[in-house]
């Protein structure tokens, strides 16, 4: 299978041995990061540093003064890379070495932005601000968005282009000292305390018949069991496992619990408004890209096949996603019914889990959830013609203190691929271990031995 590793700049800036060292894992590609959020990261193999502390997004090379002259919303530079164009220093290297890069960009996905600009971000229903989660329906965010998936995805060197929290963000976020796990959510509470009533959103429910005070209210009040006494209900019980956030559980039932709390006619309003503004910003996005790259330029999304999902792995419908992206970027560290869940609807196939001890469980979750609903069920099916045409990189984890599992990722990755994946990412090579990245060499190895020769596009 084709297999690219997550990277940053400064993993390869000042580094002469980073590039050869990738190389030497296995891998055909290097997912580069262009335009990235704020975050502290280890190096582990780097001869002048061990962390690096990007304080807020930006972007990793020069940004067009043109591009971006007179308007208010603008991508920030940064300082922490000495070079001045660190993706570029970074790409040329990692060429040389034989691999080709892809840029990595995130979009809506911004603290700073949204600290300097607090209009344009997500509101939840009781007004509070989330400074990280620019609100994607709003006109000026989707304009600035648009124009930095353009100008981050095409750099010099690169081939093609992956596109990070390219739709909702929401309350989810890995913020300094994090202090809101004293109450866990379910995946139905995680949506309600995510859905954004600025004065943008607000316009929007009532074009579609519903005021906002009403909708507001109906969220506040189905969320106050949990505050109250934490005598939730059925509808906001949280699934077992450590993952409240990003877990495998059924994402259908998700949803189905969000009707249950708001009703179908509420419940449908937000996602109409929310599913336009995601296809919309997502549709622009790829084009933007597609207009300003060279024939053959690639251009993914980081995805999730529930819309109603928020984060960097942004909720999309599958149908419709691959129409017009060249294909998915998927989550797949986990089990064998993580996998099963976030492939299944876009291809529309099952297969037998990676592990024995796992089978009854996928039964069960590929049974009862299929392609997550009767009504998903159907836009599965119709995917499958053009699942096979396009690309869907099944993403694991590697770094063992992350957790991820390099050790299995042998036989995960065959999992995955006979559930129709294609091409393999993993996050991410320059964080990981000496002992994670052998793990990682050697299972690519037996990956090869038993594919043949790796394919090309």
């Amino acid at each position: 299978m084709r297999t690219a590793a997550f990277l940053y700049p400064w993993d390869v800036v000042g580094d002469p041995d980073a590039a050869g060292r990738l190389a030497g894992l296995g891998i055909q590609q290097v997912t580069l990061a262009s335009a990235y959020h704020s975050t502290r990261a280890l190096t582990p193999r780097h001869p002048r540093h061990r962390i690096v502390t990007a304080r807020h997004a930006a972007v990793l090379y020069p940004p067009d003064p043109a591009r971006w002259a007179g308007r208010e919303l603008r991508p920030y530079t940064q300082d922490w890379v000495s070079d001045p164009d660190p993706f570029g220093a970074a790409a040329r290297a990692l060429a040389d070495a034989g691999l080709e890069v892809h840029t990595w960009v995130v979009l809506a996905h911004n603290s700073r932005l949204g600290a300097e600009h607090p209009a344009t971000v997500v509101r939840n229903a009781y007004g509070d601000p989330y400074p990280w989660a620019p609100c994607i329906a709003r006109p000026e965010v989707r304009d600035y968005l648009v124009d930095l998936a353009a100008e981050a995805a095409v750099r010099p060197g690169a081939r093609g282009a992956e596109l990070e929290s390219c739709g909702w963000y929401g309350l989810a976020h890995l913020h300094a000292h994090d202090k809101i796990a004293g109450v866990p959510l379910s995946g139905a509470a995680q949506y309600l305390m995510s859905v954004c009533f600025c004065t943008v959103c607000a316009e929007g429910y009532a074009e579609l018949g519903v005021p906002a005070r009403r909708l507001r209210t109906a969220v506040v009040r189905a969320l106050e069991p949990l505050w109250a006494s934490g005598e939730a209900g059925p509808a906001m019980e949280v699934p077992p496992g450590p993952e409240l956030v990003e877990g495998p559980w059924e994402r259908e039932g998700e949803w189905a619990a969000v009707e249950a709390l708001l009703g179908t006619e509420l419940a449908g309003v937000l996602r109409t408004w929310r599913d336009r503004a995601a296809r919309t910003l997502q549709r622009a996005a790829v084009r933007a890209v597609r207009d300003a790259a060279v024939d053959g330029f690639r251009v993914l999304l980081h995805a999730d096949p529930a819309a109603h999902r928020c984060g960097a792995n942004a909720g999309v419908d599958p149908a419709d996603v691959l129409a017009h992206a060249d294909g998915v970027v998927l989550p797949c560290t986990g089990g064998a019914a993580a996998r099963a869940q976030v492939l299944a609807p876009f291809t529309g196939r099952t297969a037998e889990p990676a592990c024995a001890a796992e089978t009854a469980t996928v039964a069960e979750t590929v049974s009862a959830a299929g392609a997550a609903s009767a009504a998903e069920t159907a836009t599965a099916a119709r995917t499958v013609s053009a699942a096979e045409a396009t690309v869907l990189a099944a993403n694991f984890t590697v770094v063992s203190g992350m957790g991820g599992s390099p050790g299995t990722l042998a036989a995960d990755a065959t999992h995955a691929a006979s559930l129709g994946a294609g091409e393999l990412r993993l996050y991410h090579a320059g964080l990981a271990s000496e002992s994670d990245l052998a793990a990682v060499r050697d299972a690519l190895r037996k990956i090869g031995d038993n594919s043949g020769k790796q394919p090309t596009y």
